[in-house]
């Protein structure tokens, strides 16, 4: 599953995947900009809280984007793949300049939206120039390939993660949150040991990374991103480690960024500002 191409009068909006965690009152970075990209008073942002089992999570974040100056932002309930066939919602994506996927538990997202036409009409308006943020939950469904679910440590072994098919707005990137706080190191070199063609992205709470049309990506928000890219492994035990093992990686290229750092998912060069 490859993104949608787009037009060729469009560029594909930014994609924004957050952390967790988010600061929502002060010093609100991450969100105040998600909201400025997306067009600040003539904003028209879909919130879409399926990830959350909490009843509340979608008006919470309506009234912080509102309280923002998004010009307007209205809620989508997908809480069956029924829902996800709703005319009028799918016309609101279909005009809205921006999509915020909350947090909760990823496979909710993967299991109601996905192959569904509200997962068709995201990929197809990102593409076309509609900006997409996803916090914690929201942020693993981003990619093609999510994370599950998996264990905490900082040593790669074969049965340390689950994957399971994603949002797929990209196909460069892997994706995990709540990083450092929950020692995620290991889960995500094992997701790359998986598919060493992607580069990791452990993001901390209260971190993103705003990632444009180009691939050039950003770091916004109080704390750290970890670059991990695994274009020059040398060697991998995967293939021949057994359930709990450890597993060697030889040749992995990491780098720590924070605010205002960059990194081009393309070039694959980083730099501090």
């Amino acid at each position: 599953m490859a993104p949608s191409p787009g037009s060729d009068i469009s560029e594909r909006g930014y994609i924004v995947p957050i952390g967790g965690a988010e600061e929502k009152m002060r010093d609100a970075d991450i969100l105040s900009r998600f909201v400025s990209i997306c067009g600040g008073r003539d904003a028209r942002i879909a919130v879409i809280p399926t990830a959350s089992e909490l009843s509340d999570t979608g008006s919470r974040y309506r009234r912080l984007f509102r309280k923002m100056g998004a010009g307007e932002t209205r809620v989508l309930d997908y809480n069956s793949r029924r829902d996800c066939e709703n005319a009028r919602d799918i016309e609101y994506l279909g005009e809205a300049s921006g999509a915020f996927l909350t947090g909760g538990n990823q496979l909710r997202l993967s299991t109601t939206l996905g192959g569904t036409k509200v997962a068709q009409t995201l990929r197809r308006r990102n593409a076309d120039g509609m900006h997409v943020a996803g916090t914690s939950a929201g942020a693993a469904f981003i990619p093609e390939h999510m994370i599950a679910g998996g264990r905490e440590g900082s040593t790669p072994s074969p049965n340390m993660v689950t994957l399971a098919p994603g949002l797929g707005l990209s196909n460069r990137i892997i994706v995990d949150q709540h990083f450092r706080e929950r020692d995620r190191l290991g889960r995500l070199l094992t997701a790359l040991a998986y598919n060493p063609f992607a580069i990791g992205i452990g993001l901390d709470e209260d971190t993103a990374a705003f990632i444009d049309s180009k691939d050039h990506l950003e770091v916004v928000g109080s704390g750290g991103i970890s670059i991990v890219d695994p274009s020059n492994l040398e060697f991998s035990s995967m293939d021949s480690s057994h359930r709990d093992e450890p597993v060697s990686l030889i040749g992995i290229k990491m780098h720590i960024l924070v605010a205002g750092g960059r990194f081009d998912l393309t070039t694959r060069k980083a730099s501090a500002s």
